[in-house]
This record gives structure tokens, sequence and C-alpha cells, in this order.
């Protein structure tokens, strides 16, 4: 807004004369409802407010300040409003529905409670941009609140504030290193955040939800524990306390005979005929303008002319005479605007004289309303041109074809279009029986649209009785407020006024939106008898009576109220009576009547005779009330609900009440049931569903024995109620509104009402609130939608919610699951302007609610989740260890081929050390080229032959010698970017007897984040030297470096680029073996930085291995497209070729960035058999090229060549990636055995292999729920919470292993869980750390077996979590085939409840649930669960997320989401391998860096 600096705050404006604090409510109301633009808008509240901007300005810091000191007391904002009709028409009315003063009082004395216990409750932390709603300017916490200062605008860290996710980085860790203190540091960090000081504002929140998640809860855990083979789901018992009914069983109730009158018609179309012939001049239908003044009276004379005419249009006009379009019987749709009841008058008759079926329906283009006529078989629609005129076309002009609707041919039905029928052409009118005469809709509680049929004979019988109840006569006059397409309009508007040929007067709602006292008017010019209305009528014409002083309702002899059966009517009806009392109103007028479409009119008061005292009320309680049985609340006034009777049974009719589900037994005197009706006036079908027309509209009740009482079926209403003393009937609540939770019955109505009597003028837009309940974790759970007002603050708002949840726990005794608040106008309307609640549910439950606040206390109303688990101390060894059985079963431990039978004739077995080979492959196939770098364009940019390479080798050795002074043993760094470089440089290092540790460069655009790692990789090594290229060197010394570390302090850095031709005088050769022949540094998903020792004998053994089992001979050729830095992916790039004399074509992944198609390419280009990468790589591919593989194949891309495609991984298989790129590239001749996976961990780079033989990878399924305990339990496909798990390549030779449980150190037996541990010739000596702590070192190198391990053999612990399992399969030994399967690294589990689950589980289930999540991690922080998901839509569904993310946490893993925070896409940190660093995630997060969209802190 232009001046919204100078715009006076609230306590000025409540300052400024009455007269002008109107005429802004007048504005306000004037911008919410859309009738005038925000440019008009601030140039009329600027001009009304400029003579007081001055004063403004002087008072308001002085306003602003006293604000500060004190937190205003919210009823005292509301008196000083000016009158009471200004204060609640402007946005935010309360609707009045729901008024109730007492219910507002009981609300304030909870909340009052509340307040003496005072939580603070962490609000969500939003970032500005995402939502306009809330103005900008920030507000001053209300004293309750602790929230700290926002800071969330301020981007702390560049590289998560970009859009988009920087190039993959191992990201350092904050200080920790391998081989420190690895048991110590785990518990620290939770003390100390990871070094990030615990009074940050994340931390703040994150403590005051602990506290505010101490509170007890309701009903406390019961203590047990289920094996998981059940349902570990606490099921809830009923409360012994809970009241039970105690009275006798009920009799169905009578209402009075319907009197026999002599002159009634047989049929309503003759009533009509009667009139429209011999009363033709008297009015029967007037329809109101735009403006409320009387525009045209139809005249009975009139509607039966005008109606034959239609009628005998339909029947001789449409079709050929041979091939007419309709025929008697058939179902005709009627589409008419609200505001033309005319045209639909005579549309309505004209069907029921042509003996078609009329379906009225509402606005055309909602989809259920196709389901509906699709069902009733409709193929032709009525309408009026105008309406016709206004339906959506496509450009031939043809009326579009609506979504799920049939093909409809539409006829205009206005009177110039209609035919004359002929002198002798007569309709024909029998007495009315039960064929079918109309189809009412209407809307289940899912959403669907059924189709009630009524038949003529109880159409007739319904007015007959409707007649008699209200005592209508002749002549008399009607104001209709209602829909008269359906339910009390149609009954009484457009039935019973033709019965008795009276006049009705019909305010459309748009009239009632302009002029709300237009009714009341219309009542007062007509001196009418009777008027229809809903109590938002009555709230209207209350809040618009000052303007109408003069109006009389005197000549009211009824004012029925239709939504009489909503249990919060009593209040709107007595506050009517209250204020128009002194215009004539008489109080024995108001006649609440309560209808359901299947039942028609239940029951109705009957006007009441002046003077007679007025009915009772009853004051139920509410908890027995959620028990469904009746108590008078005596004790606790809080909770107390008041209901007005709603009048007698219909005459005619019977009423019983049944248990609302099961068999439908009649209930107790003092029990709450749903209502059935008996009578010849309720509908006969849902038209096309007899399955459910069997339950709903032939009910038989039963007594308590189960036995059928009487034969009379009844039809259930859908209304909860009961029948009080007089045979007075109470409704509590719909069927519909009905929300079971634990077994409670709570109604919709009533926790709407409380939410509204929470001061919610400030906050909720014209009171709407949409309440339902959502099936999660085998339950009901509650959720409130409301509509927030635009200039609600993001304070009021919260505070607001939070009262709402204090009050609805302490008056309705429930939880509420999630309350959010949705931009004002945004919910689904039903036609007549009130909230669609199942399509506001269904938008709910596919996250496109797009709400602007949320809040979600799952703690509170989950309280079905099974007891945490204790763990049971393990039996002892000695009673399970028999030979290699482990409690029955064999022992899990499985090998591969043993390398010493492998007999090798070739010369390679005689060198011991990789510098040797290479020298040997200098002299012997010198000009062979063993490796070819290509770029991204796929050309070839650089090649090495043996002889090439070993002179590079060499001169790199003498350089290091004379520039850089080492000695043999000295440690260097390689700082190289992926190519042939690197692999020269490892070399040179080994010539010249150095320590070669390779380090992946950091990243130009992104130093602060990657540098650190170099440093720190630097700093651990105790590196002398660094060896580069001459640009990385001048990137070391940059200014930008010494931004991030010290630049000082570097060792010499050499750079290779220019070498002179000199060579080493001779080369160095190790003593033995066993000396260290390089280092591999490589920072895991933990967080940790960790260095292990490779040996050159673990080398040569590692080559030897890799080459048996790929077959690797100086003929092949490979294809790597993997990082070179670290583990299996280093070996492959710098080493293999040269002890294998394959030749290896090196494809660098970050060239694959600008070219997908280079690795695939390259493929098909070389015919190349086997080939590696990374699930970066593959996963790139997959979503790159997803929707290319046409363009693959015009590029004459092939990859049936593939032999072996094979991915280099430390963790579980990606079974879903594998499979997906599997299936892509099935096309382009991939072969689906191909693609497989390897398995490394720190203490052995290369476990598992797939290889050229063996046989294929197997896969198996598993149960989520024991994986958590532990456990392997073996599933079918398709079982629910099964896990597909793939087998990790097949292990390679001389590698065996064994799992082992991690706690008791013991062998496991075969398909049980627990920690994978190897022996190998090539597993690494030990971790190179600062400090040299033994204890580490012999733990997770050199340990042993606590029993039944005779050979006392010495495993390393790859600290992964797996199980073996022996298959049907042959290995290449002949002997059957030992699977590993690989579930997770022990580092990355979460401990929650006792429980072990593996991040990637939460992270899958998370990552389906909605299509704009990117990306999604978690980690625990004091055991809270806190899920980060990416978004990569609009901002606006950031909060949607939320609940899904909570709901689906809860069903599938059953735990309870502690924060939910939701960033921008590249904000999850991701190493080179493709893996999530969730801790490193996790300290940013701690530290506040991640600008999230938005954090939603779970009650």
């Amino acid at each position: 807004m232009a001046e919204r600096g100078l715009e006076p705050s609230p306590a000025v404006v409540a300052a400024l004369p009455p007269e002008v604090r109107a005429q802004l409510a007048e504005l306000e109301l004037e911008l919410s409802e859309g009738d005038i633009t925000q440019k008009g808008y601030e140039k009329k509240r600027s001009k009304l407010l400029s003579p007081y901007s001055l004063q403004t300005q002087e008072t308001d810091s002085a306003v602003q300040k006293e604000l500060r000191n004190q937190t205003p007391a919210p009823s005292a904002a509301q008196t000083s409003a000016p009158s009471k009709y200004h204060r609640t028409r402007s946005g935010g009315a309360r609707d009045e529905r729901y008024r109730s003063d007492i219910h507002t009082e009981a609300v304030q004395a909870a909340l009052a409670k509340h307040k003496e216990q005072k939580m603070a409750l962490p609000m969500p932390t939003k970032r500005r941009s995402t939502f306009v709603q809330s103005p900008a300017d920030a507000c001053t916490p209300p004293e309750n609140f602790s929230a700290p200062p926002d800071v969330t605008t301020t981007t702390s860290s560049s590289s998560s504030s970009s859009s988009i996710r920087p190039a993959n980085i191992d990201l350092p860790p904050s200080g920790i290193v391998k081989g420190m203190h690895k048991g110590s540091n785990r518990s620290s960090l939770m003390d100390t955040a990871d070094g990030v000081p615990v009074s940050s504002r994340v931390s703040t929140k994150i403590q005051q939800l602990l506290n505010t998640l101490k509170r007890p809860k309701r009903p406390p855990l019961k203590e047990f524990f289920v094996d998981d083979s059940e349902e570990i789901v606490e099921v809830p018992q009923p409360d012994p306390n809970q009241p039970k009914p105690e009275g006798r069983q009920m009799t169905p109730v009578k209402g009075e005979p319907l009197g026999v009158i002599c002159n009634w018609p047989p049929a309503l179309e003759s009533a009509l005929q009667r009139w429209g012939t011999t009363q033709a001049k008297c009015s029967c239908l007037t329809a109101l303008d735009m403006t409320g003044k009387p525009v045209y009276t139809l005249t009975y004379g009139k509607l039966w002319s005008r109606s034959l005419k239609l009628a005998y249009t339909l029947l001789n006009k449409l079709g050929t005479k041979n091939e007419p379009v309709l025929k008697p019987g058939d179902r005709v749709a009627l589409v008419y605007p609200n505001n033309d009841p005319v045209m639909f008058m005579v549309a309505f008759y004209g069907c029921l004289l042509a003996e078609v079926i009329p379906v009225p329906i509402e606005d055309a283009g909602g989809q259920q309303i196709g389901f509906l006529l699709g069902s009733c078989g409709i193929a032709l629609a009525l309408t009026s041109e105008v309406c016709l005129k206004g339906l959506p076309k496509t450009q031939n002009g043809e009326i579009v074809q609506f979504k799920g609707w049939p093909r409809l041919k539409w006829v205009v039905t206005d009177s110039k279009y209609l035919s004359k029928p002929p002198k002798d052409w007569q309709p024909h009118i029998s007495p009315a029986g039960t064929e079918p005469a109309y189809i009412e809709y209407k809307t289940s509680k899912e959403g669907s649209v059924m189709g009630v049929t009524v038949s003529r004979l109880a159409m007739l019988s319904h007015c007959q009785a409707l007649s008699q109840a209200c005592n209508y006569s002749e002549g008399e006059t009607i104001v209709n407020v209602l829909d008269f397409k359906k339910d009390a309009g149609l009954w009484h508007g457009m039935f019973a006024n033709v019965m008795n040929k009276m006049h009705t007067i019909s305010v459309p709602y748009s009239v009632m939106k302009t002029c709300p006292l237009s009714w009341v008017q219309r009542v007062h010019a007509h001196k009418a008898k009777v008027a229809l209305v809903k109590c938002r009528d009555l709230h209207w014409a209350m809040m618009a009576h000052r303007d109408q002083r003069d109006v009389s309702l005197s000549s009211l002899r009824m004012l029925i109220v239709t939504d009489g059966a909503n249990p919060w009517s009593v209040s709107s009806c007595d506050a009517f009576l209250s204020l128009f009392q002194s215009h004539g109103l008489k109080p024995e007028a108001i006649c609440p009547c309560a209808t359901s479409a299947e039942a028609m009119t239940v029951a109705i008061r009957r006007p009441g005779v002046p003077g007679a005292p007025l009915p009772g009320r009853a004051i139920l309680s509410m908890n027995g009330l959620s028990y469904g049985v009746i108590r008078v609340n005596t004790e606790d006034k809080n909770s107390a609900l008041t209901v007005q009777d709603v009048g007698h049974v219909m005459p005619g009719g019977m009423m019983c009440i049944v248990k609302p589900d099961g068999p439908p037994q009649l209930c107790k005197t003092d029990e709450i049931g749903e209502i059935c009706v008996s009578s010849k006036t309720g509908g006969m079908m849902y038209f096309g569903l007899a399955g459910v027309t069997k339950n709903t509209f032939e009910v038989i009740p039963l007594n308590s024995a189960g036995s059928p009482v009487g034969d009379v079926p009844f039809i259930r209403s859908g209304l909860l109620g009961f029948v009080g003393p007089g045979s007075l009937v109470f409704v509590v609540g719909k069927m519909d509104g009905l929300l079971m939770v634990s077994g409670r019955r709570h109604n919709a109505d009533d926790i709407v009402a409380t939410g509204l009597a929470v001061e919610s003028i400030k906050t909720v837009y014209r009171g709407r609130i949409a309440v339902f309940s959502v099936s999660v974790f085998y339950d009901e759970r509650i959720v409130v939608v409301a509509e927030q007002r635009p200039d609600a603050s993001e304070e009021d708002s919260f505070q607001w919610m939070s009262r709402v949840l204090q009050a609805i726990d302490s008056i309705h005794q429930v939880g509420v699951y999630c309350l959010a608040l949705v931009p004002a106008n945004t919910l689904p309307k039903t036609p007549l302007g009130g909230i669609h609640i199942s399509q506001t549910k269904q938008l709910f439950l596919e996250g496109s609610l797009h709400p602007c606040n949320i809040l979600m206390c799952p703690h509170t109303c989950v309280t079905n989740l099974p007891k945490p688990r204790q763990k049971q101390p393990g039996v002892g060894p000695a009673s399970v260890m028999v030979g290699n059985l482990v409690a029955g079963k064999r022992i899990a431990q499985a090998a591969g081929r043993d390398l010493g039978q492998i007999e090798e004739n070739d010369l390679v077995r005689k060198h011991q050390f990789l510098a040797e080979i290479l020298q040997w492959r200098a002299q012997a196939t010198p000009d062979h080229v063993l490796f070819m770098l290509l770029n991204a364009k796929g050309t070839t940019v650089c090649t090495a032959s043996c002889l090439q390479l070993h002179k590079r080798a060499e001169r790199i050795a003498s350089v290091l010698g004379d520039k850089g002074h080492l000695n043999a043993g000295d440690n260097v760094v390689l700082l190289y970017p992926p190519g042939i470089e690197l692999i020269a440089a490892f070399y040179g290092c080994l010539y010249a007897g150095c320590i070669p540790v390779t380090v992946r460069p950091p990243h130009a655009q992104n130093l602060t984040a990657t540098l650190p790692t170099v440093r720190m990789i630097v700093d651990v090594s105790k590196a002398a030297c660094i060896l580069t290229s001459q640009t990385l060197m001048r990137l070391l010394r940059s200014r930008e470096a010494a931004a991030a570390v010290d630049v000082k302090t570097w060792p010499t850095i050499i750079d290779t680029d220019d070498l002179p031709r000199k060579r080493l005088p001779q080369l160095y050769k190790p003593p033995t073996p066993e000396m260290l022949a390089y280092l591999d540094f490589s920072v895991s998903t933990t967080g940790m930085l960790t260095g292990v020792k490779m040996s050159h004998s673990a080398v040569n053994a590692l080559c030897r291995a890799i080459k048996l089992q790929c077959e690797l001979y100086s003929s092949r050729q490979i294809a790597i497209c993997l990082d070179p830095y670290c583990g299996l992916g280093f070996a492959l790039w710098c080493l293999c070729s040269v002890y294998s004399g394959h030749q290896s074509v090196l494809i660098p992944p970050m060239e694959l960035e600008n070219n997908l198609f280079l690795w695939l390419a390259t493929v098909n280009q070389y015919k190349i058999r086997d080939t590696f990468c990374s699930y970066s790589v593959m996963e790139l591919c997959t979503k790159g090229l997803g929707n290319q593989v046409e363009v693959l194949k015009t590029r004459g891309i092939n990859l049936s060549c593939v032999r072996t495609c094979v991915v280099v991984a430390e963790e579980r298989p990606r079974v879903a990636l594998q499979q997906s790129f599997s299936k892509l590239f099935k096309d382009i001749g991939l072969s689906p055995r191909a693609v497989s996976t390897t398995f490394g961990s720190r203490v052995n780079v290369a476990i598992c292999l797939q290889g050229t033989s063996g046989p294929d990878p197997t896969t198996v399924y598993v149960d989520l729920k024991s994986l958590r305990h532990d456990r392997v339990r073996l599933v079918e496909r398709g079982a629910p919470q099964s896990l597909l798990l793939s087998e990790s390549g097949k292990i390679l030779p001389g590698v065996k292993v064994v799992i082992v449980n991690p706690e008791t150190k013991g062998p496991v037996g075969d398909s049980h869980l627990g920690e994978i541990w190897v022996n190998s010739p090539h597993t690494a000596s030990g971790y190179y750390t600062i400090y040299d702590s033994e204890t580490l070192q012999a733990d997770h190198f050199n340990t042993r077996l606590s029993f039944g391990d005779a050979a006392q053999t010495l495993w390393a612990r790859t600290g992964y979590l797996g199980f073996v399992r022996r298959t049907e399969l042959t290995a290449a030994t002949g002997e059957r085939h030992d699977a590993l399967y690989v579930v997770g690294a022990l580092d990355e589990t979460l401990e929650l409840r006792g429980l072990r689950y593996h991040p990637i589980d939460i992270e899958t289930s998370v990552s389906r649930i909605h299509r704009s999540i990117a990306e999604c991690a978690v980690f625990t922080w004091t055991n809270l669960l806190v899920v980060v998901v990416e978004l990569c839509g609009s901002e606006q569904e950031a909060l949607d997320l939320v609940p899904l993310v909570t709901n689906v946490v809860l069903e599938e893993h059953y735990l309870i989401v502690g924060v939910v925070v939701v960033v921008d896409p590249g904000v999850i940190p991701i190493n080179s391998r493709g893996e999530k660093q969730r801790m490193h995630l996790r300290d940013s997060f701690l530290a506040d860096q991640l600008d999230p969209i938005y954090v939603a802190y779970n009650m």
C-alpha cells in the first residue's frame, strides 16, 4: 500500500469518530467482497483518514509504546467497535448460525483455566516472501509466547540460497575425525548440537516444543509390547467410568393422523389444473431483481398454460413422430440459476405434466453432478436462454462437454420457443401412485452425489402433511429465502403453495448478499403469513436491522427455521426474537424444523397459540453426548450444549431412534441415535443404487434381542437426536458431521461453534470454518480448516490457533490433529456459498489446500502408538552355539572364491608392487594405451600409454625430490580434477617412495563450503607437500581462499604443468609389501572424516580380486564414469588398468552435466562390455534422458554390447533407481541382467562386485516392522510394509564375510540381521589419525568373534547392517550361492521408541506423497524426528506438505514427526557418491543456516 507508513495503528483507529469507523468498516467489506479494487479502496481510505493522519503520527508512537507494555484484553478491543452492525459486517463476521453467548463464556472460562498452566508453544518459522497474506511489519509477540526474534530473512550461506543444487560437494565435518573419540563424540554432539551454540533460534524453538511435549497425555500408554508378527497398535480400551444408557427401550412415536379433507386433489398436477383454470388471475410466484424489488409475478393461469406448452413440446416437438426424444418415465436435468424461480417452476410442472422425471441440479460443471446425470441416464437438459448464453462454449459455438458429464442435448424453455398445444391435446393426469415424480440430489459425506427418488404419492402426501402441520390456507403469502430447487424451499415454495393456492415471494441468495434485510422488507410489504429461512438469514437481518426502523413482522404466524436441526440454531432464534419482538414478531411464531433429502420433513414445530408457554430447552452434557448418552448437564457449565426442539412428528408419520452404526437396533430412551421415519411422505430410493437404498429406505428396527419390531419399513434420516418429554423431537447433529475419534462421537458443528467462540473476529474470515476427520493410523483424526482474514497478523493467527486447540481440548475432551488457516475465499464453496466439506477434505488429503498457516498436534492426539520397545537381554552364547548352527540355523557366513586355488599364468604374479608392474609394462608393451580421457563432447583430450605414464611418473618423482625435498614415507596431497594427470602424480609418488593422498579439488564458485574440507585433509594427513595444477595453485593462494581458510600455512605447493625432462637416478622399492602404499580419505554421510591406510600387499590383492571377478585382461576395454578420489572409484580409475593391462576410458562425471548423452554414447561408440558409474550418474541419466529415449535411438545409441553396468556404492542398493534405469534403456538394447551394484566400506573398499560369471543378483522382500526390531522376516511381494532389497553383487575372490550381533559380537544365523564383518587380504591396515587410538583400531580392524570361531580369525567391522541368505542358485564353485544383502549403515540409523530406523526408509515414504517434493532427508535431534523436504513447486505448496509428511510417517513407520522443514531445491547436501549428508544438514539446521521456506513444529 502506498501510504503504509502513515497508516494509523489499530489503537488510533479505535479513537476515530464512530461514523468514520463505520465508513472504514464498509470499505473493508467492499474490498473483501471484491466490489472495489485495491486502488479504489486505498484512495477512499486515505481520503477518509487524511484529516486525522497528522494527529495520528503524533499519537501513534505513544500508543505503540503503551501497546508494547500490555497485551490488550480481547474483550476491550471488541467493545470499542461503534455498533454491532458495523463490527460484525466487517470481513471476519461471525457465522451467527453458531452464535451462543453462553458458549462464548464457556470457552473463555476454559481458556482462562489453560492460561494458569501457561505453555509457550513454538511459533512456526515462515520465510517472509512466501505468503503475501501477512503484512510485512513485524509484530511484537504477545507476552505468553516467548518466540525468539525472526531472522529467517537473512541468507547466511551462499550455497543454500541458490536455487539449484550446488555441484556435489564433500562438505567438511565440524572438526570430527574418525579415530578421535567416537564413543564420546556422538553423545557430546547431542548436548552441544555439534558445536552449534544451543542458544540459536532453532534450538530455542525446539526446546519450547520439548517442553510442550512433556505434558502428560490424556490416556497414558499401555504397559505392553507385542511382537511385531501381530499388529503392534494400541486398541482404545473403553473408559470404565463412561456414562451408559440406563433407560428402557424406546417405542416408536406416532404423529397425529393425517386429516381426510374431501376437496384435496388426487395429484399435485390436478391442483395446478384446478387453480390454473378456475383462479387464473391469482398470484402464484413473485421473483425479485438484483435490488430486491419485485420484477415479475407468475399467475396460476400463466403457470398452467406455460407448463402445458412445455409438456406438449417435450413429448411431440423434440424428435420425429416415430422416434420421439422423450418418453414418459425418462429423466431430464433442470439447469436454472438461483435467481430465476419462474422459469424453474414452469419447467418443473411441465415435466410433471409430460410424465417425465425432472432432476433439478445446481450450477453446471460439477464433476460429481455428472456422475448423478450419468447414473440417471439423462440425455436432455432444460435451461433458460440467459443461462444457456452463460455456459462455456467451444470455438464452433457448441456447449463445452463438462468433465464427467454425459453428452447432453440442451433445450431452451423460454415461451417463444415452445409450441402451443392443439385444442384437443390434454396432459394425462392420473391419481398419484408410487411411480417416480422427481429426483432430488444430495451430496454424501464422501462428496459423491446421489439422487433421492420421490414418488408422486409421496410428493402429494408430503404436501398434505405440511399443509396440515403448518395450517396453510388459500391465498396466504409465503416469503422463501431458501434454494427453491430442493429441500424445504421446493416443498413449501413450489409444492405446498400450489396445493393451497398460496403466493410465494422468492428471495434469491444474490439479493440477500447485497441487501440482507430484503426478506424482512418483503414480509412487511406483503403482510406475509409465513417465512422460510435459515439461521444465516436471521443473522444477516440482525446485522442490517438498523437500516430499517419501521419494518413490522406482526403479520408472521410462522417463521420456519429450516436448519433448526443444527443444535446451534437456538441462539440465533433467541437473538432474532429479542431484536425483532419490538417490530411485532410473536415468540410463538418461531418454528424450527428438521429435514433431510431421504425422509423429507422429519418434524416441525406447529405455530403456537398466543400466550401459551414456549417449549423448554434441553441442556445436555457434551461428555455424555460423545458417548451417545443423554445427560442433563449440571456440574460443568463449560461443556454443555443447549438444544431446542424441532416440534412433533409429521401428521400421519411414525418415528423411532436406532443405533447409528451396526444393525438398526432401537435405542434406549436416554440414548442418542439416528432418527428414522416411517410414512408415505419420504423418498423411495437412491436412483440406480439398490444396495445403499436397502440400508437407508427399507430399515426394519430390531429390539434388544435382535428380532424385528413390526413389519413397517423406516427411512434413515441422517439426523442424530432423541425424542424428549411430550414426544418433542430434539436433533443434536447430523450423521454426515459425526466424527468418531477413539470410540467417542463428536459433532463437527459443535467444534465449529467452539472455534468461533474464541475471539475469531480478528482472524477468521466471515466465520468460515470447516471441520472433518481423516483416517490416520487406525483412528479418525480431527482437522479444522478456517479462512484467514486478509488483514490478520501472523501473531493474531497463531494465538487464535493455539487458543482454539486449548478450547476444543477443554470443552470436547478431544485433541485436534491439524488446524490450518487458508487465505480468504479459497475454500471450495457450495452453490449457496457454504463450505464444500468433502472437497475441502479431498484438497487437504491430496496436498492442494495451500494453507497460509498450519499447526499439527500429533503428539497430543495420537494415543494409540505402542509402548516403546525395551531391549531384551540377549541369549548367552553357550546355549546357542553348536558347530555351524546358531539356534537351529547355519551361521550366516559367505565367501568368494579362494584366491590361492586360482592359477594365474600371468607374469604379473611375480611383481609384488604396482610401481614394478608399471615399469615392466613400460618395457614389455610400451605403446599399449592404458587410459583415454574424454571431454563433454566425447572427444579424447588425453591418452596415456604404458611408456608415457611411466615417463611422466618419473619426472614427477624427480620434482618431489628436487623441489619438495621429500623423503621416503612423506605424505603428499594430490589435488587434481579427474584425469590422467592425477594417475601420473600417483605413480610419481610411488616412484619417489612418498605416500599419495588423493583429494577432491575445491569448487571455484563455492570455496567457503569446499575449501575447509581440503584444508582439513591436508592437516590431518600431515602432508609435507601438495601436488596440483597451476590453475588450482592460484586458487589455493587467492583472496577468496583466504576468506575461507588460512592460506599462509599451506605446505609446499608444486604445480606439475611444466616439468623438467629429468629422471630419477633410481626408483624407490619398499622393503616389505606391508609398507604403506597410499591413504584413502573420505567424508562419511554422518560427517566423519576418515582416512584409511592401504598397504602395497592390499593394493595388489585388491587389483587381483577385481581382475578375476571381472575377467580383465589387456585386450579388454572398460568405461568409468566415477569420481576418482576414494574407495573403489579410486582403485578402478588409477590402479586396475596398470595391474590388469586393460584399457580404461575415463569420463569425468561433471562433464555429464554439460552433455547427458556422454556416458551412454561412449559405451556405444567403443562397444564397451563393462562399465562402472555412481548412483548420481545413474540418477542424472534416468531423470535427464527419461523422455529422450527416441533421441538416443536416432543418434544410433545401442547398449546391447553391455554385459555389466556396475554402480559403485557404499550403501544399500537403490533398487528403484536401478529398475527404472533398466526399464528406460531396455528399448535401446540394455539387458536388465546387466545392471548391478558393488558394496564396500571404509575398512574394505571392495567386498562385493557382480562380475561376469555367477548367478544374477537376487532380490527379496523383507518386513519393515521386523527390521526395526533388528530382525529379518521375508515376506511376499506386495505384502504391506514390505521393503525390496537386492543383493549387493557377488563376494570378491579371497573375501570372507560373517554376520555378527554388534552388541554380543557373536555370529548370527542365516537370514538374521547383524553387522557385516569382513576378512580379506585387501582390507585396509587401519585408520590414519592424529591420535593413534589403539582401541578403536583393534575394534574396527582386528577384532575376533566372541565365540564359535576356533580359528580365531581377525575380522574388520564394516559398520553396516545386513544379512546372508543361502539361495537355491549355484555359485561358480558349484556350491549353493550365499547372497549378501546390505540394509544400511549403523552410524546412520535412528534409535527412536526403542526401535532402529534407517533414514532412507522414512525418506522413501515421504518422497512419494507429493509431486512437489524433490528430495527429502531425516535426522533426529534430542529424540525428535526432523524431516527436511525440498520443495520444487511453488512456495504456496510448502504448508500442504506438513500434514502429508506427518501422516505418512505415522502410518508407515509408527513415528510422530517433531519438526517439518521445507527448503528450496538443492539445500540438502549430497556428496560425490550421491549420498545425503544428513549430519551436515542437521548442523546447518541448528545453526539456522538453511533459510527455510517454512518450519513447522508439531505439538
